[in-house]
């Protein structure tokens, strides 16, 4: 079993509950900040059930059976593959293992969550979700969820990525979703960035914003929140729960578990179960988890551990995490997934102890997506951009490997696929 090449669960296996790590921290998560009474305001905003899971303690939370149903029509549990391919090109003594939570419905991880949400709000009585999207793969995923729910949803998105990316667009359209470039007319607060130029090509802290005003004016509606919160990573350690069985399948224990991370999400649920073992003395061995970054928004490498807003127009309540500042001016890059400011509560605190480290890859991102051809040829699968990123630690921790001759195990989050981002491999490759 030690050489399997894909591992796989049954559907007995699917976690039962997924995993919060704030019951291992050894001290309390720094809390938002109640200012002007933003705090009160939250539960207008985004869900109760959302918010009670927020700051729970229990190590354990339930998944309600309909989500575990839920998952179980998305392709859970996802299976792990052993990277021969990719070992042989690099001629690496390392093992490489990677995650395909690529083949969920929509392409990427962020079903894990859209499900979750969508269930809480059609059992709260809401009729419409609201949300923002980076590079489309989290407002998809909400079309998704919502289409299966039978519940309406706008997705207010990065105009950035809105204009380059018209089949990502339309799959949105096709779920049933209403898709706005951002900012956008709708809200106030899109409509006054728009009067300060037209061109405006948007943020995801400007889209948050507008995603939010949208609730708090809408009783029918609730806003359903794609990462950096901590029951977002709460409902993705779905990703390292499984993760975890499937290494004891074949009886190994990760040198350095690599994910991208603009937010944390689909990092921190990969990550976090096996950091729950370490913390709680359940593994001996150093393990390396690294979060991989662009240059144009590297919050856990330049960022500072502070307050800050998680939006633009300071709706949301300040919270405490790495961050380049709200105003940060980012630079355009394909991989827009990774353009954020602030990294999340759980991921900084556990950077700002060192139990996380990270790195971050130049703007003009030819080293990452070279990474990704020479990884689409050796195993044959098409990371998404962000993806990419995660694709290209890995490589470098291989090269580590062979020059010391060390026997590494290296595994990696394959957060999304990237047949939707061919443009991008066209424009950074020249293809």
């Amino acid at each position: 079993m030690r050489d399997s090449i894909q591992i796989t669960l049954s559907v007995d296996d699917l976690p039962k509950h997924w995993y919060n790590v704030l019951a291992d921290l050894p001290e309390i998560l720094p809390e938002p900040l109640n200012e002007d009474g933003r705090l009160e305001r939250l539960g207008d905003i985004i869900l109760q059930e959302c918010i009670k899971q927020e700051s729970s303690a229990e190590r354990l939370i339930k998944i309600p059976e309909e989500v575990r149903e839920l998952y179980l029509r998305a392709g859970r549990p996802r299976p792990l593959h052993r990277a021969v391919g990719l070992e042989k090109r690099l001629k690496t003594p390392a093992r490489l293992y990677y995650k395909r939570e690529d083949l969920s419905p929509t392409g990427s991880h962020k079903v894990n969550t859209a499900l979750a949400q969508v269930y809480y709000a059609a059992n709260a009585g809401y009729s419409r979700v609201v949300t923002e999207t980076g590079a489309g793969q989290w407002g998809t995923a909400v079309a998704y969820a919502a289409s299966l729910m039978n519940l309406r949803s706008t997705v207010y998105w990065v105009r950035e990525a809105y204009e380059w990316k018209p089949e990502r667009r339309r799959l949105m359209r096709l779920y049933g979703a209403e898709v706005l470039a951002s900012p956008s007319e709708k809200t106030e607060y899109g409509r006054r960035l728009l009067k300060g130029g037209p061109d405006n090509k948007g943020t995801l802290g400007i889209a948050i914003s507008e995603a939010a005003e949208d609730s708090l004016k809408n009783p029918d509606t609730t806003y359903v929140v794609g990462s950096v919160l901590n029951y977002v990573l709460l409902h993705q350690t779905i990703i390292g729960l499984e993760v975890t069985k499937q290494l004891e399948v074949v009886d190994v224990v990760p040198d350095v578990m690599i994910g991208c991370l603009g937010g944390g999400s689909n990092f921190g649920g990969f990550v976090l179960p096996m950091v729950g073992k370490v913390l709680r003395g359940e593994v001996k061995k150093k393990i390396k988890f690294l979060a991989a970054q662009s240059e144009a928004a590297p919050n856990l490498v330049k960022g500072t551990y502070q307050y800050d807003f998680p939006d633009a127009a300071q709706i949301l309540p300040r919270i405490k995490g790495y961050s380049l500042t709200h105003e940060f001016k980012m630079p355009s890059i394909w991989a827009e997934g990774l353009r954020y400011h602030m990294a999340a509560p759980i991921i900084s605190y556990l950077r700002d102890k060192g139990l996380v480290e990270a790195i971050a890859y130049p703007k003009d991102e030819k080293a990452v997506f070279e990474a990704a051809r020479m990884f689409i040829q050796a195993e044959g699968f098409i990371p998404a951009p962000e993806s990419s990123y995660a694709i290209r630690a890995m490589v470098d921790e291989a090269l580590k490997a062979k020059a010391t001759g060390d026997e590494r195990v290296i595994v990696a989050n394959i957060s999304g696929h990237g047949f939707l981002d061919l443009e991008a491999y066209g424009k950074v490759l020249v293809i």
